[in-house]
């Protein structure tokens, strides 16, 4: 697509990294700092109409309006929609499989600071996104060519 690619791992703190390596389960205190942070890069590249995908784990439902719409989303139940600052337009990518094929998967992911043990916190903490949220859902059991034909599809018709 020749669109900018961030990957939101890089942007965690040294403390979020070593509780993470440690097996320590990321909570909201810890992951929201990170996740102003993704907002402002993806305002930031909005602002300069450079479209931008982001793979990040936006676990829950909060995670992905603060992405939306930045610290403003925290206290309010919705995307904060004023003029100065109108929320993003972001089609969020809820990847979907099986503990198994993720744990095979991380497994096989070297040199990164997230150990397998944390998987299962992952998918206690999910909460799948769901209207009126912005989403497809794409199975995981598919080939890697499927996957990206799906995604990509789904990005060009807006």
């Amino acid at each position: 697509l020749g669109w900018k690619f961030y990957d939101a791992d890089d942007y965690h703190s040294l403390e979020n990294k070593k509780k993470m390596e440690k097996g320590i389960p990321l909570n909201d205190e810890d992951r929201i700092p990170w996740l102003c942070t993704l907002h402002d890069i993806l305002r930031r590249e909005d602002t300069s109409r450079q479209d931008t995908i982001l793979a990040c784990s936006a676990l829950k439902k909060m995670y992905r309006r603060v992405l939306i719409s930045g610290a403003s989303a925290i206290e309010s139940n919705q995307p904060e929609q004023s003029t100065e600052n109108p929320a993003l337009k972001i089609l969020f990518v809820h990847l979907d499989g099986p503990m198994d094929i993720i744990a095979d998967r991380l497994e096989k992911r070297r040199g990164h600071f997230m150990p397998l043990e944390l998987l299962k916190s992952q998918f206690d903490t999910l909460e799948p996104p769901s209207a009126p949220e912005n989403f497809i859902t794409v199975s995981l059991e598919k080939s890697l060519p499927e996957i990206v034909l799906e995604i990509e599809s789904a990005i060009l018709q807006g």
